[in-house]
């Protein structure tokens, strides 16, 4: 089995470029390659530099491939669309200037979905129109990345988008042509919705290009669904804990992965909330160790 493990900037709290509580690029860096991972993801357009010369540099000196990276955009907020494209462009670009291969498609958080989040029956749908043009544009994005970068990109399913739920991911996989868009599998969100990841990957194995590694404390999910907590609210609750220590079953996902010949490049991500006094280096070590405990 082929498979390197890397972790990604939302491990140390940045969820936005200009967040002022993000830690320093390169110290994210440094961190991640003492914690035993030899790979790691762009984060949000505009944190790490967009100079191809300069990351590059700090990558060499730290032993860090680059992944991929993430659009991180409200896709279903047709107003954002220029902001999306410009994200997708700037992101695309980035990617190609040091060889990585994966764009990941994240419809982001709508204040429309954030009070449901984990609870498919209770959530607003888009109707029919809405949902086209929404999904229309995810596949503009996907064909961008596949047709003039020569990306593989993969949607995927987060807590309070428009993704979220087991059932939207797959209307979307049906209506959109495979070869554009593929799956970026992440175990956490797929639990926080009140799904079985394991029974997920068994089905769509063959379309998922890309993992990303999270585990979810089922105690505080359950609280955070009860009460519509918010989902930074809720990471900042510990929603996301360190891998084998919560609901997802990881030595499945690894047999899984191992039994279809999956090659590449799985994850780790461990959101938090970079106001709080957590040690992310602690946590992105305790997460190596734990993956290399049960073989990867």
């Amino acid at each position: 089995m082929t498979i390197r493990i890397g972790n990604a900037p939302c491990s140390w709290g940045v969820e936005f470029a200009g967040d002022p509580r993000n830690p320093p690029w390169r110290q994210v860096l440094k961190d991640c390659a003492d914690a035993g991972y030899t790979g790691i993801e762009l984060g949000p357009i505009g944190f790490m530099p967009e100079d191809p010369a300069i990351l590059f540099d700090a990558l060499e000196e730290n032993g860090l491939d680059l992944i991929g990276g993430v659009v991180f955009r409200p896709f279903h907020d047709p107003a954002a669309w220029d902001d999306v494209r410009d994200a997708a462009w700037r992101t695309c670009r980035a990617l190609t200037a040091h060889g990585a291969q994966h764009l990941v498609l994240i419809d982001s958080i709508s204040p429309r979905r954030a009070p449901t989040a984990g609870r498919a029956d209770a959530a607003e749908q888009m109707d029919c129109a809405e949902w086209t043009a929404f999904r229309d544009r995810i596949a503009t994005i996907a064909r961008l990345g596949t047709e003039e970068f020569g990306l593989t990109v993969g949607i995927h399913a987060h807590a309070a988008g428009f993704i979220d739920f087991e059932p939207e991911l797959e209307r979307l996989l049906d209506e959109v042509d495979e070869k554009i868009l593929k799956i970026c599998f992440d175990t956490g969100h797929h639990s926080f919705a009140g799904y079985d990841p394991v029974a997920f990957m068994r089905r769509h194995i063959g379309r998922i290009s890309y993992m990303h590694f999270k585990d979810i404390d089922p105690v505080v999910k359950a609280d955070a669904i009860a009460k519509g907590t918010g989902f930074y609210e809720a990471c900042g609750q510990g929603i996301f804990c360190n891998l084998g220590q919560g609901d997802v079953d990881f030595p499945a996902v690894r047999q899984i992965l191992l039994d279809a010949g999956y090659q590449g490049w799985c994850t780790v991500e461990q959101d938090c909330d970079p106001t709080l006094d957590v040690h992310p280096i602690d946590d992105a070590r305790r997460n190596r160790e734990y993956l290399k405990s049960i073989g990867f």
